[in-house]
């Protein structure tokens, strides 16, 4: 599990979404009738990551014929940045069916990138079109995964004397499953402990905080982190 930049909240709300994980993914070849399709995928979290991760696989193949794509990145409290590109196909056979792929997945910043080697034989547009849609499934089920999720963070301040015990309350068996604790800092006669939960529901985690202290603990806001996840291979 790992903590990513705050700025990337934006996409990962109460209800987690599911990306890439960084870094290289495979590379998938799916041949028709002697053409080669090599499909990749890439985490982007930008329109900017998105046309660099493109130029990186065109700069890749300088010699094949096409470099067919699509991607979707978020925007913050507007409707994702989707595109497609046929890169001299014929168009609506490769780039729109290749989007149609990724929107399917549910995925959220992903690039996909198929590149195709011609072997002489036209496939004609319904076949260039379940080509590049089964080379960018194929290159999108490869790749590794991730659940992002925001956690919320809170500051509860409580007594030296008290902090072990509310700690080992909610680190413990039988304690809220929904509250984690980030941090504990020890000062002379108090400590500090951060605390995260899924949502930003203030009124919930003072009832459970009163519940475990008799009303002596009190959470502040501390802002929010997104969390990933590795998901299991498909």
């Amino acid at each position: 599990m790992t903590a990513v930049p705050a700025s990337n909240a934006d996409y990962a709300t109460a209800n987690a979404v599911v990306t890439l994980s960084r870094g290289e993914q495979p590379e998938t070849d799916l041949e028709v009738k002697r053409s080669h399709f090599l499909g990749r995928a890439a985490r982007t979290d930008d329109e900017a990551a998105a046309r660099a991760f493109i130029a990186s696989v065109r700069s890749r193949y300088p010699d094949a014929r096409h470099h067919c794509s699509a991607f979707t990145v978020s925007v913050p409290g507007a409707q994702p940045i989707e595109r497609s590109s046929d890169d001299g196909e014929p168009s609506g056979t490769a780039g729109g069916p290749m989007l149609d792929v990724l929107r399917g997945t549910g995925l959220v910043n992903t690039t996909v990138v198929v590149t195709r080697y011609f072997g002489g034989t036209l496939l004609g547009t319904g076949g260039l079109a379940r080509a590049y849609s089964q080379a960018a499934a194929d290159a999108l089920n490869a790749a590794s995964r991730v659940r992002l999720a925001t956690r919320h963070l809170w500051q509860v301040r409580v007594p030296v004397a008290d902090a072990g015990r509310l700690e080992a309350q909610l680190r413990g068996q039988g304690g809220p499953q929904d509250i984690g604790v980030e941090d504990t800092q020890w000062q002379a006669t108090h400590a500090v402990l951060t605390l995260s939960t899924p949502t930003a529901d203030a009124e919930a985690l003072a009832e459970q905080l009163a519940a475990l202290t008799g009303g002596a603990a009190h959470a502040e806001p501390a802002g929010s982190r997104v969390v990933e996840t590795p998901l299991p291979a498909a």
